[in-house]
């Protein structure tokens, strides 16, 4: 058995940080690949050599095969290995991969093959022995009968979850709680899977009301071993995405969980299956369990089974890839302690998990103790619409699940993140949730816990006028730095007393009027209608503030970037704009004008200029970071302008479609 010496990662971001990390921790070089729109990314830097993919679409970069094993060629790399997502599933990669005498860091491409489609995978477990649910398959518009979808609405059992047959991530997928619904949700799935993987091909099955995701590692090797390293607690989704995961589940007790893993060996040993994968399984509250699919892959959150084994599964990989037997590490593993994992993405989580692109302005997570980072982003990198929007995960490992719960509430809580909106806050807010901690989360959790309720007793009205004044001052000492007028006078000198200086700045909705006098180190101002009497500023400058505002000492943080204000303490953050004071009137958006709150492509206009609309109907639906958007009429009214057509591309801010409400209309 010969040592793999180059490896190649056909991914991006955090996971292709992960990987090179343990390469190099294995004395292995690494190559990287970027699109136009990773070259500065902060993986490509890690490897020792890269390859740029040109274009920006993962169809036209990471998901070229023919491109990636074109770079292991020229820079002589022996192996690939895959990540998730991208060509990690791929069978026909797999393939080309071992035509082309690379080592594919990854199961053998019948493995591949036999879970690609969820539904030979339902009928190899099936046969093995491992329990599934009842389901039907949708593969062409032929099978989208009304009368025969209504009848396997009938058969299956109401309510139905659709899901595309090929790939995952929640693409695809949709919940259908009556026969009415069935078949417009089964098209949907049908056009997000096919733009997602390719294949538009669903299938319907049995969807179990409040159940817990549970997954199980397994892993294997050539020589005829397959165990599991436990199970992964997966149930807090949104858009059927996971968002937190732990090891071990609060719901699965050794005798559960012995038959959990019997079940998931099982599965690996039908498939002969060999490197890291995760069968997943759907488990009813009473503790039934039912197979969903298995991922031939390495899962984002395996971290947690990392921190509670103490193994390095990537490491495991291309260990088993270069024909070693599974390290004792694995093949025996010893539980310990908790994990408990959080995916930080860029999205606005009250405005519906809607994805945001933007610049990140600053980017910090404090290396705290028991938390680990896996990032691939940085301060200044662009957060593009590209590809998802997880900026980082973060883990936190402890003696019991308190522990490791409170260890990533506090990085999180510490972290500076700016430029961008993101689900820190509901992150916090879920990991000190009482029944989240009570161990209460089966994936309805946020449908009891909507992310606008569980964040709203974070957003203090009486930190906004403060960190408004504290931007205000950190910006008066960025300009009197920047001056080349007296340069050594301090920020706000006068030499006769004057009117107080002022900055205009926009929270959400409201306008705030900051006015304020600097004298002797003693500030007297007002922030909108609450004023400060007396602030006295401990130092000052365009990045820090130290203040004592109403008697109490603090240390800000301020960012900004393009005229917005970032501020951070320990009262929380807050983001400011500055308001133009004689703004262009032609940049004035119409009245009813429905804005594309992202950069995408317009897949479909569901209306025409002259109908007319209810409040909610769906009018224009984009395409942006791999999923769907619909935009909706936000009042009664009639369509009077329709400017984009299926097919365009559109940046953030463009007018897709002008509603004119009833009102105007009869006036």
């Amino acid at each position: 058995m010969s040592k793999i010496k180059k490896i190649l990662v056909a991914n991006r971001g955090e996971i292709a940080a992960r990987v090179i990390r343990t390469a190099r921790e294995m004395d292995i070089s690494t190559v990287a690949l970027y699109s136009d729109a990773d070259r500065d990314a902060p993986y490509v830097r890690l490897a020792d050599e890269s390859v740029h993919l040109p274009g920006t679409a993962p169809a036209d970069t990471y998901l070229r095969s023919d491109l990636v094993l074109d770079a292991a060629r020229v820079t002589g790399a022996d192996a690939v290995h895959p990540g998730y997502g991208f060509l990690s599933e791929n069978e026909d990669f797999a393939r080309a991969c071992q035509s082309a005498g690379v080592i594919f860091i990854g199961p053998s491409p019948e493995a591949i093959a036999a879970m690609g489609s969820k539904i030979e995978a339902k009928n190899i477990m099936a046969a093995a022995g491992v329990p599934v649910l009842p389901g039907m398959v949708v593969e062409n518009e032929a099978d989208e009968d009304p009368a025969r979808l209504g009848k396997a609405a009938t058969d299956i059992g109401l309510p139905v979850l659709v899901k595309a047959a090929y790939g995952g991530g929640g693409r695809g997928m949709r919940i259908v709680g009556t026969a009415d619904e069935l078949v417009e949700a089964v098209r949907s799935a049908r056009r997000e899977a096919l733009s997602a993987f390719g294949n538009g091909t669903v299938f319907l099955e049995k969807f179990v009301e409040s159940p817990r995701h549970i997954e199980v590692q397994i892993f294997g090797d050539r020589h005829g071993n397959v165990v599991h390293l436990g199970e992964r607690e997966c149930s807090i989704q949104r858009r059927y995405q996971k968002i937190v995961e732990e090891s071990p589940s609060t719901a699965v007790d050794d005798e559960l969980r012995a038959a959990l893993g019997q079940a998931a060996v099982s599965a690996g040993k039908a498939l002969d299956y060999e490197g890291a994968g995760t069968v997943e399984f759907v488990m009813a509250p009473d503790g039934a369990f039912y197979f969903l699919e298995v991922n031939t892959r390495l899962q984002v959150e395996h971290p947690v089974t990392e921190m509670v084994t103490g193994t390095d599964l990537v490491r495991g990989q291309i260990l088993v890839a270069s024909g070693n037997p599974l390290p004792d590490e694995i093949l025996t593993p010893i539980f310990s302690g908790h994990a408990v994992e959080v995916r930080l993405y860029a999205e606005d989580a009250a405005a519906g998990f809607m994805p945001v692109s933007g610049t990140l302005a600053t980017f910090e997570i404090p290396d705290f103790p028991g938390v680990r980072v896996d990032a691939g982003f940085e301060t200044g990198s662009e957060v593009s619409t590209f590809y998802d929007p997880m900026l980082a995960k973060v883990i936190g490992y402890g003696r019991d699940r308190d522990d490791a719960c409170d260890r990533v509430a506090r990085a999180l809580e510490e972290s500076l993140i700016h430029g961008v909106t993101t689900n820190r806050d509901l992150l916090i807010a879920i990991l000190r949730e009482d029944e989240f901690r009570a161990g209460a989360t089966d994936t309805a959790y946020l449908d009891r816990h909507p992310a606008a309720e569980l964040t709203a007793s974070n957003c203090d009205a009486g930190v906004v006028p403060v960190h408004a004044l504290v931007a205000a001052l950190a910006a008066m000492t960025e300009r009197r730095e920047a001056t080349s007028i007296l340069p050594g006078l301090p920020p706000g000198f006068r030499t006769v007393r004057s009117a107080p200086q002022s900055l205009l700045l926009r929270h959400g909705e409201d306008t705030i009027d900051v006015r304020y006098s600097l004298r002797h180190g003693t500030v007297r101002a007002s922030a909108g209608d609450v004023t400060f009497d007396h602030v006295d500023v401990i130092s000052c400058s365009p990045e820090t503030v130290d203040a004592v505002v109403d008697g109490v000492r603090r240390s800000y943080r301020v960012s900004r970037v393009n005229g917005a204000h970032y501020v951070h303490s320990s009262l929380g953050d807050t983001e400011l704009v500055e308001v133009e004071r004689f703004p262009d009137p032609a940049g004035r958006q119409e009245a009813g004008s429905l804005i594309a709150p992202m950069p995408g492509t317009v897949v479909r206009v569901e209306v025409a200029e002259g109908d007319r609309v209810v409040t909610g109907q769906a009018v224009v639906v984009l395409e942006a970071m791999k999923m769907e958007h619909t935009i909706k009429a936000p009042g009664d009214g009639i369509v009077a302008k329709l400017p984009v057509s299926e097919g365009q591309q559109v940046d953030a801010g463009t007018t897709l479609a002008v509603i004119q409400s009833e009102d105007d209309e009869n006036s």
